[in-house]
């Protein structure tokens, strides 16, 4: 199925019958010494939701974090007392995006960032309203990796801002946080991409943007342009699970 489409007063052609997932399933990985995603079926007296039991239906419950379980979208209510939910803020679910490859960079801490110099050599000039960040080096031991207590690589401050100036309002990337593990609290990227000050929104907060973390893409995927299609379940939480889908543009 191919269809046409207008973006920015430019024509392009999408072949919806080939998208590009960029998930991870939920239970794959994990961060923050989150509770471990587990599924088991529902009991009562004698009945167990297996089929594999005698059940004539599968009927499971779900335990599950989904901040630290898999990919993930979430929206400013991550850092408010408020949480605001990110199914009442994501109210749009397709956008022009952007995949960049960024290579890391190591401070004297021995802490691995994506810094503002290495952000805009990946992103050149022009930057749509979403960007998916693939960090170099990339394999695909981001499919299964427990990243608690390692000190994952995050965004600095600096290289924030630019995204947020730049006019980004979704951002993916296949790390856990856009924040150092260990900050005292202090969050400050995603203080920054939300415009929140302390822990309350304000007129000023971006309520309609979000943060996508712990997606893959394969080395196959070529850096450019691409149709975005974020996918949310209806769960009234500063974040759900999410299944990021990428579709390839041409010009036409």
């Amino acid at each position: 199925m191919k269809i046409s489409i207008n973006l920015e007063g430019k024509n392009y052609q999408c072949d919806l019958a080939n998208p590009i997932d960029i998930s991870i399933p939920i239970g794959q990985v994990k961060c923050f010494y989150s509770t471990d995603f587990k599924v088991s079926p529902y009991t009562a007296d004698e009945f167990i939701g297996s089929v594999k039991e005698g059940a004539p239906v599968n009927f499971f419950d779900v335990q599950m974090n989904p901040h630290g379980n898999g990919t993930h979208t979430e929206c400013l209510g991550h850092i408010t007392k408020a949480q605001e939910s990110v199914n009442d803020h994501l109210k749009q679910f397709h956008f022009l995006a952007s995949l960049v490859s960024v290579d890391l960079e190591e401070l004297d801490n021995g802490d691995s960032v994506i810094s503002l110099e290495n952000l805009m050599i990946a992103c050149h000039d022009n930057i749509p309203e979403a960007i998916i960040i693939r960090t170099l080096p990339n394999d695909d031991a981001k499919l299964t990796k427990d990243y608690s207590g390692t000190n994952p690589p995050y965004l600095t401050s600096e290289a924030m801002t630019f995204l947020v100036e730049s006019g980004v309002k979704h951002l993916l990337l296949d790390l856990p946080s856009v924040d150092r593990e260990v900050d005292d609290g202090i969050l400050a990227a995603h203080h920054i991409f939300w415009k929140v000050q302390g822990n309350e929104a304000d007129k000023d907060s971006r309520f309609d943007c979000t943060i996508t973390e712990m997606i893959y893409v394969p080395n196959e995927v070529l850096d450019g342009l691409y149709l975005l299609n974020i996918q949310i379940p209806s769960m009234q939480l500063d974040a759900a699970p999410s299944k990021p889908v990428l579709y390839a543009l041409h010009k036409v």
